[in-house]
This record gives structure tokens, sequence and C-alpha cells, in this order.
């Protein structure tokens, strides 16, 4: 059995020393074990928690809409149908999603009233999205190249174990 440690980063550590740590990590926990449900649990955490977003966590494709998987922070809505929202279209786009200003963003769905921001990342099985990663930030303008860059790796990483 592999025990996990809470994951501290020391404040000085830019963006992508973060997240290149967390790969790592993350690259350890999935090495591991082999259920899905548990890897994406731990996965959720660890990027909360060390990247301090407001909310974290898995949609999973079922019959053409998303589902709430595991996920951290407050309770959120339980499904999304395609093309509805961030999550919702960037299923139908295939694609990643950022969104500075949340209230710019025809079809919002809105979870929480203090959310300014959101990314929403595909991962692919046997070419259909499977699943979305999305992540929501009480400050504006959060999510860049720099986040689009490693979540898409971590989506990539994620396709190796779908």
């Amino acid at each position: 059995m592999v025990i996990l440690e809470n994951v501290t980063t020391p404040t000085h550590q830019t963006k992508q020393q973060k997240y290149k740590m967390l790969l790592q990590q993350i690259r350890d926990i999935v090495s591991n074990e082999d259920d899905l449900t548990a890897n994406l649990g731990n996965i959720v955490a660890v990027i909360h928690h060390t990247m301090g977003f407001d909310w974290t966590g898995f949609y999973l494709v079922k019959n053409d809409e998303l589902v709430l998987g595991p996920f951290q922070g407050p309770a959120a809505v339980s499904r999304i149908a395609l093309g509805e929202g961030v999550c919702g279209t960037a299923l139908s786009k295939e694609c990643t999603i950022i969104v500075d200003d949340v209230e710019q963003f025809a079809g919002y769905v809105p979870c929480s009233e203090l959310d300014k921001s959101e990314i929403a990342l595909p991962a692919f099985h046997k070419g259909e999205v499977a699943l979305i990663f999305n992540i929501n930030s009480h400050k504006m303008k959060n999510f860049d190249d720099t986040d689009k860059r490693y979540m898409e790796e971590l989506m990539h990483l994620l396709e190796e174990i779908l």
C-alpha cells in the first residue's frame, strides 16, 4: 500500500514548477492504482490543494451528457447537457475552453456567484471524449497558457488509464 502525504508547495515556486511537481506525483499515483475512481479522486485532491483552486472536478460522459464525478469544493451541478456551459461546450467542441470572465460566456451555467473564471479540458478514450476536467476560480483571468499546457499534459496521462 502506498501512503500519500499532503502536498505542501513552497509559495516561492512558480506555477510551472508546481505543475511539474504535480504531474510527477500524479504519475506516481496512477502507476500504483488501477481503479479509475480512486485515481480521479486523488488527482482532484492534489491539484485542488496544491494550486488553491476554488472548485476542481471531473464530469464523466454518460449518454451524451456530463455527470458529476470526483471533485473538491462546494456542491456542484450534477448533470450538464452537451453544449451547455463551459463544460458542455468543451464536450461538444472536443477541446480545451478557457474563460477569463464567466459572465461574458454565452450560456454560462452558474455554480457559484463567486466564480469569475474557468477552464474545462477533455480527455479521450477510443477517439471519443470520456470526461471533462473542470476548474473554477474566484479570480478573473486566473487561467493562462501555462495552465492549459500542463493540464492538457495531465489529460494525455489520463487517456493512458481510461
